[in-house]
């Protein structure tokens, strides 16, 4: 039997799975993490780590001393300290295009929600103002006939470009290197901040990609949506070029700080569209998801190779 901690929330439907692995010797207890006491009661006897968001720091690493696997659930690996894993011989997996879909859709909705300010509309709605007032009912625009600069080019935006093209936009994209089969124009980063009407974040967060994106070089009355890290940019310059109404609008569901303070005056803005670090979260992609860690949890039993090994 390998003990497995899941350290995230499960809906039923997901927890009842789980409960349901052990006939397959895969023991998982779920744990919030909130529960800084049940973490620390559960983390002596886990063997395999599914982790999501919550930090799997050094910290963590050595309050479990049984620790074999650390599995991301999701792609990003910055939130896991890869050298504590390694000093300890802890292998390290991700799960590469299990939430792909979820991004390019949730991306694709910021995009949308920005053009439409659905937050101002919504909020005026619900305060018992039938018609948007002047200003705003001035932005609202559609996705055809604009250009959407995608930064970075994986499986992320390799869905997406696709998608907005057929909806009447003008697809281009900036990675390091130009790649064949793309169906977007390849430019230099600063000259896809300057002429993109949406600049839409795909990038994974290193050292250096770090505030990667200066928002000073964004078109003027462009928009920024970010599903991919929040470190990719500088907050304290999008707040600032966001509250001068340089740029029109933020689709974002990262930040540099998770989970992020209610009193954060980014989140103050009404031209701000938030959601809580859930691009990736489906029940198509937890059931993905499921099966890439079953999958590897069974390797590390078989000891065979693992699936996305990263350490």
């Amino acid at each position: 039997m390998t003990v497995v901690l899941f350290h995230y929330q499960a809906p039923p439907a997901l927890a009842r799975r789980l409960v349901d692995l052990k006939a397959e010797g895969i023991d998982v207890s779920i744990v919030d993490p909130e529960d800084a006491a049940g973490l620390a009661a559960a983390l002596p006897a886990t063997e395999v780590l599914w982790h999501v968001l919550a930090p799997a720091d050094a910290a963590l690493i050595a309050a479990a001393p049984k620790l074999r696997l650390i599995q991301k659930w999701g792609v990003g690996l910055n939130t896991i300290d890869l050298d504590a894993a390694r000093a300890r011989g802890i292998r390290v997996a991700n799960m590469p295009g299990t939430n792909s879909r979820a991004v390019a859709e949730l991306s694709l909705l910021l995009m949308l929600a920005c053009l439409r300010r659905l937050y101002a509309v919504e909020t005026g709605f619900r305060d018992g103002r039938w018609a948007p007032p002047a200003d705003v009912m001035a932005g609202l625009g559609e996705l055809a006939g604009r250009r959407v600069g995608l930064v970075g080019m994986g499986a992320v935006p390799m869905l997406l470009a696709p998608i907005v093209g057929a909806m009447g936009a003008e697809a281009v994209y900036w990675s390091r290197t130009e790649k064949p089969g793309v169906p977007a124009r390849w430019l230099e980063l600063d000259e896809l901040l300057a002429t993109s009407d949406i600049v839409s974040l795909h990038l994974p967060l290193t050292p250096d990609t770090q505030d990667l994106v200066d928002i000073g070089k964004l078109k003027r009355g462009a928009i920024l949506v970010n599903t991919a890290r929040g470190g990719l940019v500088d907050e304290g310059r999008l707040y600032e070029a966001l509250a001068a109404g340089r740029i029109a609008a933020a689709g974002l569901d990262v930040f540099a700080e998770e989970p992020v303070p209610t009193d954060r005056p980014l989140l103050q803005l009404p031209n701000v569209t938030v959601t809580p670090h859930l691009a990736w979260l489906t029940a198509e992609t937890l059931e993905r998801s499921l099966a890439v860690a079953v999958e590897n949890v069974r390797r590390l039993q078989a000891g065979e190779a693992l699936r996305f090994a990263c350490a």
